[in-house]
């Protein structure tokens, strides 16, 4: 397992949020598939490949059809929580993540079900980042040729910031906390586009080109 250097060995989780209705796909899309595995198992795998310590996948919608298709590593500590109050917004299913976590949780790394482009070596790079910045938050920027910055996922939040997390309602993420207090997050560059997420079947398309 690829483990970025730290020196206190932070316990570091993921949490993969899954729950989505996948409206303006109109099928499920995780369950999409891409180069031999669904669009999930993609980001599934990714996570157990780095070094998080431990994964939590949330589920909502479609939830036994999902859990069906996925295949768990069996050498890493990953288990699934289902949100039955997904269709309330993406706050519900942060909050289940989050409780569902180990006790020794040190901080949490958010990444979407519908992202397969994130790989293993973009969840090191941003972990090790966190670790030796001390912030209390890190997230990739992606800054693309024309001189965008786009930030992305995994965004990783340290336990301290999981109460306003809790506070939230409705379809407010992560992104919301971080944009009322910039100064808690240590952005790390990639150059380049970021992921597509796949919520239509044209991001869907782009996806398969790109894979």
């Amino acid at each position: 397992m690829v483990t970025p250097e730290r020196q206190e060995q932070p316990f570091l989780s993921g949490i993969v949020l899954a729950a989505g209705a996948a409206r303006r796909m109109g099928r499920p899309k995780l369950l999409l598939p891409l180069t031999g595995r669904c669009v999930l198992q993609h980001v599934v795998d990714a996570a157990a490949q780095s070094c998080l310590d431990e994964l939590v996948i949330v589920l909502g919608a479609d939830a036994d059809a999902v859990r069906a298709a996925l295949a768990l590593p069996a050498d890493r500590a990953v288990r699934v929580t289902v949100n039955t109050d997904y269709a309330e917004g993406q706050s519900t299913s942060l909050r289940a993540g989050l409780a569902a976590l180990d006790t020794r949780a040190d901080a949490a790394a958010i990444l979407l079900g519908d992202q397969p482009g994130v790989d293993s070596a973009l969840i090191d790079a941003v972990a090790a980042a966190f670790v030796t910045g001390g912030a209390a938050a890190a997230r990739p920027v992606y800054e693309t040729a024309s001189g965008e910055r786009i930030p992305g996922h995994p965004v990783f939040l340290h336990r301290r910031l999981w109460p306003a997390l809790d506070a939230l309602r409705g379809d407010a993420g992560a992104r919301t906390v971080l944009a009322e207090h910039p100064e808690w997050v240590l952005e790390v560059p990639v150059a380049g586009a970021p992921p597509v997420d796949i919520d239509t079947p044209e991001d869907y398309d782009r996806t398969v080109s790109r894979f």
